[in-house]
């Protein structure tokens, strides 16, 4: 009952399947009883007195997506009880749209700061607020635990202090404007969500950037994703006053930023990948300076790496701390390093490859324990893979040019899905054109989305004290969620 795509495709609108709620309801959370995730679950727009509310399910043991939709008018049967992959979605849905799902069991805005929290009563039973304003140099969020003494028994996340409408502002692009929003999505995954971007503007136009630049944007995509794991392995290691490794993935972050720097202008990696291409070349003299630059940060980190994970008092706050089950994490739908440390085997390089990806191959790493200890382990083991990753790709650029001198607009009337694997996990973005090719509604879910309920359940049973480990041990996006 649901449209086939593949990643980085689209179909005429007129190919969207549009079925009843009750129809919409039993594919999706039949899909993902077989094994499937709720990608994205959104409000496409007003059909009169009704809301079209569209949804994809990604099948990662076969690579489809699954796309289809209904008019929702006023309220229908939540799909949360039966899947709470849709927990998340819902709350949303009902916050921008009006809509209610009937039945959802804890029903309030997520972007809109809550009146009132969920409260544990009983003796000694008390509440700690902490935030929105933090000490560090980071967006605001708020999180209030219930607590026994130290021991946490509930924590909620409320977020959307900055919320910055950029979903609406994207409507009638794409234009001047809309590469720039992109960037700074999550400015620490540039790279990512503007991959994504192109590979849905490039699913709305036919046809796709060169091989050279398949294997450059490759490139920048896990520079993306080394400075953010050496740098959040640092982090780790400072939460648990380990200042070697500390010390030392603080600057090798840096010399990876400054290898994205010299590849494209910027730290991050602005200006560098477009729909149909990239605005940056790698000539023979900048792909021996990143050769060279490389190298001597995979050789720094292996040291670093190896002080982290011989120290036995790092491994005493590592172990055991923030624990979720493989069964959680697949009932919640977790991406990422997040779900790769649980044992789940989801990572969209393997799962719905596209670009670079088809042609060459990062394992997937896993861990079975679903702790800090396996979140950091997984960081640790996706760096190695992708210095090497890299190291291959830099030995054999394809030739030929970085873009096409004249890419296709988008199309008219076309749904288009694209996933990216960023450095936090799966990022989606879904499209839809009206009749004059512009964008009508562009949905993001940044991986962040998927995931901030996963730091809620890590933290139960936890001593409150755990809280900065196991919250770095996620290191997840405000800005990312708060579209």
């Amino acid at each position: 009952m649901s449209a086939h795509l593949g990643n980085g495709e689209s179909i005429a609108l007129g190919d969207l399947p549009v079925l009843s709620v009750a129809a919409l309801r039993d594919e999706v959370i039949g899909g993902v009883a077989r094994g499937r995730r709720l990608a994205a679950y959104f409000g496409a727009g007003r059909r009169g007195d009704a809301l079209r509310v569209v949804a994809v399910v990604a099948g990662d043991d076969d690579g489809e997506l699954l796309a289809c939709a209904a008019d929702v008018s006023g309220s229908y049967d939540a799909l949360t009880p039966d899947c709470p992959q849709a927990h998340w979605f819902e709350r949303e849905l009902a916050e921008q749209w009006g809509v209610e799902p009937r039945g959802h069991p804890w029903l309030k805005p997520i972007r809109r700061i809550p009146d009132a929290f969920f409260r544990v009563d009983g003796e000694e039973v008390h509440e700690v607020a902490v935030g929105p304003v933090h000490a560090g140099v980071i967006e605001p969020g708020h999180f209030r635990f219930q607590c026994h003494g130290e021991e946490v028994l509930h924590l909620e996340i409320a977020l959307g202090y900055q919320h910055r409408g950029v979903e609406r502002a994207l409507v009638g692009g794409p234009d001047r404007r809309t590469l720039a929003y992109m960037e700074t999505l999550a400015g620490d995954t540039t790279i990512g969500h503007a991959l994504a971007h192109a590979l849905v503007r490039e699913a709305l136009g036919g046809g796709g950037a060169p091989p050279r630049a398949l294997a450059i944007a490759g490139i920048a995509l896990e520079l993306e994703r080394l400075a953010n794991h050496i740098g959040d392995l640092g982090a780790l290691a400072g939460d648990v006053g380990f200042l070697p490794t500390a010390a030392y993935c603080g600057r090798i972050r840096g010399d990876v930023l400054n290898a994205t720097a010299q590849l494209c202008g910027n730290r991050f990696g602005r200006g560098l990948v477009r729909p149909y291409g990239l605005d940056h070349d790698v000539d023979d003299a900048l792909r021996e300076d990143l050769q060279r630059r490389l190298a001597a940060a995979r050789q720094d980190f292996a040291v670093a790496d190896r002080l982290l994970w011989d120290s036995p008092s790092v491994m005493a706050r590592f172990e055991g701390t923030g624990l979720l089950s493989l069964d959680v994490c697949d009932e919640i739908g977790l991406v990422g390093p997040a779900a790769r440390a649980c044992g789940a085997e989801r990572d969209v390089r393997q799962n719905h490859p596209h670009g670079i990806y088809r042609f060459v191959h990062i394992p997937i790493c896993t861990w079975p324990t679903g702790d800090v200890f396996g979140r950091a382990h997984v960081r640790s083991i996706e760096v190695q893979r992708s210095f090497a990753f890299i190291q291959e790709l830099l030995d054999s650029l394809p030739g030929g040019p970085v873009a096409l001198e004249r890419p296709a607009p988008p199309a008219a009337d076309r749904l288009a899905v694209a996933l990216v694997e960023g450095w936090r996990g799966e990022i989606c973005h879904v499209a839809l054109t009206g009749a004059d090719g512009r964008f009508a509604r562009y949905k993001v879910v940044d991986p962040s989305f998927h995931n901030w309920f996963g730091l809620a359940l890590a933290m139960r049973g936890q001593q409150i004290s755990d809280f900065p480990l196991c919250n770095k041990s996620f290191n997840l996006s405000y800005c990312g969620h708060d579209l």
